[in-house]
């Protein structure tokens, strides 16, 4: 027998919400990002709050970097 979990499951980010009006400089954005891949680099896989803490920095600074970029597509 399965569990339906389903309605119990909340996106980890919905643009709705979570969404960021603010656009970085694509300079910017792109040197945080290379900033965050050396930072996390390093991180421990055996740590899961390490390994957390590297996800969520690297998704944000992918979002940022993603922005910048379609912002600078469209001028």
């Amino acid at each position: 027998m399965s569990v339906d979990t389903s309605a119990a499951h909340q996106p980890l980010y919905d643009p709705a919400v979570d969404g960021d009006s603010y656009v970085p400089p694509l300079d910017a954005a792109l040197r945080l990002a290379r900033n965050a891949l050396d930072d996390k680099a390093t991180a421990n896989i055996h740590d899961h709050t390490e390994m957390l803490r590297a996800a969520v920095t690297l998704e944000m600074r992918l979002r940022a970097l993603v922005a910048a970029l379609d912002e600078e597509a469209s001028r």
